[in-house]
């Protein structure tokens, strides 16, 4: 996967196009990613006992759910537009991201 944690992304397809937000969490092994701000939903919760004698508290949750990594784009640093990311070596031999549109490397 060649989107990591803190990038800064714009969604390009679904409710949420033209958003952007920094990526909180990956999950490559079901392709998907979440974004802060995007995607938000609402969960029911009924209290549960957490082991002590308090309860955790229930009521409506908020919170960002997962969407599919082929629907955001990376933000070029250089450009501040959408970009498509490819791999190259370095010097030493280490795998880099950059960016297609600018040619910049961005890690």
């Amino acid at each position: 996967m060649r989107i990591k944690v803190d990038d800064t992304v714009e969604v390009i397809a679904g409710n949420y196009k033209g958003v952007r937000g920094t990526v909180q969490r990956v999950i490559p092994g079901k392709n998907r990613v979440v974004i802060s701000g995007v995607n938000m939903v609402k969960k029911h919760q009924a209290p549960r006992a957490t082991g002590g004698r308090s309860q955790a508290q229930g009521g409506i949750i908020e919170f960002e759910a997962p969407i599919s990594a082929s629907n955001v784009m990376l933000v070029c640093p250089q450009t501040d537009k959408p970009t498509r990311i490819g791999i190259r070596r370095d010097e030493d031999g280490r795998r880099v991201r950059f960016s297609k549109l600018s040619g910049q490397d961005i890690d």
